[in-house]
């Protein structure tokens, strides 16, 4: 039998319609539910380079544009939280990594998840839990390892 996930309230948002196609909600909404620990309230925006490249470098100090960019603004009792995903960058990288769109999308709305509840990489234990969590999730949803 199946574990009941978390609820999620999700705000799914296309400023760069160029990937709504590969992302439609109930997939969006199954990949985040799968990370979730806690019920949630998050956006998710797709943004086009410059916008993605202007809240870097707003938010981050950094002048380029990043694949997702998580805002989390409470972990309990709900957790809030904005997603912001660059669709050049993703796409781009998916390209390099040879993975479809669809499973690099996966992988950084997972990554993004686990960031708005508190998960952290800067430190290499705390990656190394991070990338485990990560492919773990992403293996009971069919997608291979995003680290392989």
């Amino acid at each position: 039998m199946a574990v009941p996930r978390p609820a999620l309230s999700l705000s799914l948002q296309f400023a760069d319609a160029s990937h709504r196609a590969q992302l439609p909600r109930h997939k969006v909404a199954r990949w985040m539910r799968a990370a979730l620990d806690a019920p949630a309230e998050i956006a998710v925006r797709i943004v086009d380079a410059d916008e993605g490249r202007a809240m870097n470098r707003d938010y981050r100090g950094k002048d380029y544009a990043t694949n997702v960019l998580t805002f989390d603004y409470a972990h309990e009792p709900v957790v809030h939280a904005d997603l912001v995903l660059c669709a050049p960058v993703v796409e781009r990288e998916a390209r390099e990594q040879g993975k479809t769109l669809e499973a690099h999308y996966a992988h950084l709305l997972v990554h993004g998840t686990l960031h708005a509840q508190g998960w952290d990489h800067e430190r290499a234990r705390d990656a190394k839990a991070m990338e485990a969590r990560e492919t773990a999730i992403l293996a009971a949803l069919g997608f291979a390892d995003p680290y392989a």
